[in-house]
């Protein structure tokens, strides 16, 4: 029978932050006339390793100044236009026909006459026909059919209807009415993020009796020191997962109504803008070749990004291993030892850094924050088992710059001028510490952000979620 692991004992959730001087952060024990004195380690011991989250956005993306509460940008749409919701009144085999488009948001069809147009049925058998544009009016176009046959696709049955080019006789006019390129226009708005760290005067002048240390090297055995530093990084770890997690606050919602100085309008994090207008993949991970055939089949009616990079956590991490491993013709029967020399002396990787399949290259990292027990690798069912950025970057007026500039698809922009720069703001105030700005006896070091997130090409990403 297969074992697990044990609930109990489990791993620590109790944070040591907390806004009061506890007994449990400092060494109680002060009987020196104890004959029998323990012996102590000067160091604390760092068994968590590395506690920040921090580096997704660092590892994909880049910062830079914008000086708006609002940020757009514009996006390509389609070079050629596909219905697939149109309908003929016409019976097989009729020489002429008319298609009535029924796509949503689809106002006026764009055919025009002179135009050859491929029809073909979405469902239920594979009948095609190609034929001329001989009219088009509203959401209507009339076709006269090539095929002396005529019509193949039986009366009123759901088709598609795209454009592959025209044709006109000798001396004929030109063609009727053009095109205009259309663009999506999309938006974002910074949100502010603040954290304080405060300690008194009094406990300032108090030496500790442990040596403490942060994941930014940050030593010594002053414990306020250790706290300040710790809150710095933890603020660190906010600008990401704001980034990540934003959600805007809707028209209705109770985020909206809150009065005072918390709160305003929200923030398009990652994970929003590509559950709306990206690529999901649901129902747990893709553990087949066959399931990432049918990701790189969407991608290939996306942008076909070629390269591209899976954040994930731990379990998907390995079902991709295991997949990636069941590909070796001795993965069944026993296990590979030393693939090139076959030295059973050589140590075994049973993990793989990427894959390609097609023409696409996939590069996978360990994503910290899906793993991280007091994060999202604490949520029953992890809801998001990772996300598929696309490596690269993309052209886009900068109305900063007054230019087209080269963009990663995922950046952050802070709100920066020439006197204010809010990428990340910190000041102490306080009358301690060698503050000297008012009469508190203590020492308080704020931090300030103001940025937003911009994802662009949401339609290149793909997130993967329970």
């Amino acid at each position: 029978m297969a074992g697990s692991v044990l609930s109990s004992p489990g791993f620590a959730l109790t944070p040591s932050s907390v806004k009061a001087t506890l007994p449990t952060n400092y060494i109680t024990n002060f009987n020196f006339l104890n004959q029998y004195l323990p012996d102590t380690y000067e160091k604390e011991f760092e068994r968590y390793g590395n506690r920040s989250i921090a580096s997704f956005l660092r590892m994909v993306g880049a910062e830079m100044p914008s000086n708006s509460d609002l940020i757009k940008w514009a996006e390509q749409g389609r070079l050629h236009t596909k219905y697939s919701s149109c309908t003929s009144g016409a019976a097989a085999g009729s020489a002429t026909a008319t298609w009535t488009v029924a796509d949503s948001g689809i106002t006026a069809c764009n055919f025009r006459v002179g135009q050859t147009v491929f029809l073909s049925r979405n469902a239920g058998g594979t009948a095609s026909d190609k034929a001329i544009i001989t009219a088009v009016s509203g959401l209507t176009f009339t076709v006269a059919y090539y095929a002396a046959a005529g019509q193949q696709i039986p009366v009123s049955t759901a088709s598609s209807a795209f454009v592959y080019g025209s044709e006109f006789k000798k001396g004929s006019n030109g063609m009727t009415g053009s095109l205009e390129g259309q663009d999506d226009i999309f938006s974002n708005s910074p949100i502010i993020i603040k954290d304080k760290y405060e300690v008194s005067g009094s406990d300032m002048a108090q030496i500790g009796w442990v040596e403490v240390t942060t994941e930014n090297g940050a030593t010594g055995y002053l414990w306020y020191l250790k706290s300040e530093h710790e809150t710095r990084l933890r603020f660190d770890d906010y600008l990401e997962m704001s980034m990540v997690e934003a959600v805007p606050a809707e028209a209705s919602s109770g985020a909206i109504a809150v009065t005072g100085d918390v709160g305003n309008k929200g923030s398009e994090g990652l994970f929003y803008v590509v559950n709306s207008r990206g690529n999901v993949w649901g129902g747990g991970n893709p553990t087949a070749l066959a399931d990432f055939d049918a990701i790189l089949q969407r991608l290939d009616k996306q942008g076909a990004i070629q390269e591209n990079a899976l954040f994930i956590n731990r379990q998907f991490s390995l079902d991709i291993d295991d997949m990636l491993a069941a590909q070796n013709s001795y993965g069944a029967g026993g296990t590979s030892f030393g693939l090139f020399d076959n030295d059973e002396n050589m140590a075994l990787t049973l993990g793989f850094k990427g894959f390609k399949r097609g023409s696409y290259e996939f590069y996978k990292t360990d994503w910290k924050y899906l793993n991280d027990a007091t994060l999202r690798g604490g949520i029953n069912g992890g809801v998001v088992n990772g996300v598929l950025v696309p490596a690269g970057s993309t052209s886009v007026y900068d109305q900063v710059l007054g230019k087209n500039a080269k963009r990663p698809f995922l950046h952050v922009r802070y709100r920066a001028s020439e006197t204010e720069d809010r990428r990340y703001k910190t000041w102490i105030t306080g009358s301690a510490g060698g503050a000297t700005t008012s009469d508190l006896d203590a020492m308080q070091v704020h931090f300030l952000s103001e940025r937003a997130l911009c994802t662009l090409g949401a339609n290149n990403f793909f997130l993967f979620r329970n």
